[in-house]
């Protein structure tokens, strides 16, 4: 089970930061406009990050909503894309 613990850390922060930005990833993949490939990608993409720590704690302070990612966020393009 090595490394699941980390993927569904970093999966929940994907999601957390989608439903802060007002982004419905779910949606999005049944709209066809988030292949569930890139979906996973995004989840290894913050993986990689350093931030993780630091993006929790943005992620309860902007609780009710932000319109943009913290500058950190390896997935601000693909937010920015399903956003708008």
């Amino acid at each position: 089970m090595f490394g699941f613990n980390k993927f569904d850390r970093h999966a929940e922060l994907v999601d957390k930061m989608a439903e802060t930005l007002g982004v419905d990833l779910a949606e999005a993949v049944q709209r066809g406009e988030l292949p569930p490939q890139k979906l996973r990608s995004s989840v290894f993409n913050c993986m990689g990050c350093r931030q993780a720590d630091a993006c929790e704690h943005w992620l309860e302070e902007h609780a009710g909503g932000a319109d943009l990612t913290p500058e950190y966020c390896r997935n601000d393009a693909l937010f920015r894309q399903l956003r708008y």
